[in-house]
């Protein structure tokens, strides 16, 4: 099935976006997408709201 997917005429493929692809449906069919979801918008929230490092500033007065 994966392998007929690929193949469609005038699909262009590559290798992550493949990747991509087979991860998605195997977290879908193993019934771990909910458990992944919940980590990734996690991580990317961190990735983009960085919790500053407070134990590198040097109080001045």
């Amino acid at each position: 099935m994966i392998g007929d997917r690929l193949d469609i005429t005038g699909a262009r493929w590559r290798l992550a976006g493949t990747g991509a692809v087979l991860k998605f449906r195997a977290l879908n069919d193993n019934g771990d997408f909910d458990e992944y979801w919940t980590f990734h918008l996690a991580a990317e929230h961190e990735r983009l709201y960085p919790t500053p490092n407070q134990h590198n500033y040097q109080l001045t007065a």
